[in-house]
């Protein structure tokens, strides 16, 4: 989605500098990308924004009996946070654990946007996840919230629209208090 605004504002910023040519006037200047990409704070969350959804999305459709449909929830990890999802995936597969139910993406807070680094807060709806053992034993801690705050972090990839997740923290954040 943000390689398609991209090409937008490239194409729009050509034709701007066209019509200015033609007419003897100068624009109104525009946002210059950044090196990620990203003309702004609010097109960097939106993009990380994005991108958590996506995660999710593919976190969701996770068959633990099935280790293939673990690739794409590694595509939009790195760093530490790649490390820790092939290990929690890897030890439930292994174990037989089953997992049922979706995460739902509540809302989701840019928090600063600096260096090509994204951190955002998201508040995680998992009331409906079930994860039961071979023997049909629940495996979620009974006192889990329903909702969580998850502190996030974005790293920029080898494309510069796209984004990984480099790290996510749980948290206390009074927004995600359902």
């Amino acid at each position: 989605m943000a390689e398609g605004r991209w090409r937008l504002t490239a194409h729009a910023a050509a034709v701007m500098l066209a019509l200015a040519a033609l007419t003897a006037c100068t624009p109104d200047p525009t946002p210059t990308p950044s090196p990620t990409g990203f003309a702004s704070d609010e097109e960097a969350f939106a993009a990380a924004e994005d991108t958590y959804r996506a995660y999710i999305d593919a976190l969701n459709r996770v068959e633990l009996a099935d280790p293939a449909t673990f690739e794409p929830v590694y595509a939009l990890l790195s760093n530490g946070s790649l490390d820790d999802e092939k290990k929690s995936l890897t030890e439930m597969h292994a174990n037989h654990w089953t997992v049922a139910g979706a995460s739902n993406v509540t809302d989701f807070f840019g928090q600063s946007y600096a260096d090509g680094i994204i951190v955002a807060i998201a508040c995680l709806d998992v009331s409906d996840v079930s994860l039961v053992d071979e023997n049909g034993v629940s495996q979620v801690d009974p006192a889990r919230p329903n909702v969580y705050a998850m502190k996030l972090e974005f790293a920029p990839t080898s494309h510069a629209e796209a984004l990984s997740i480099s790290d996510s923290t749980a948290i206390e954040d009074p927004r995600c208090a359902h």
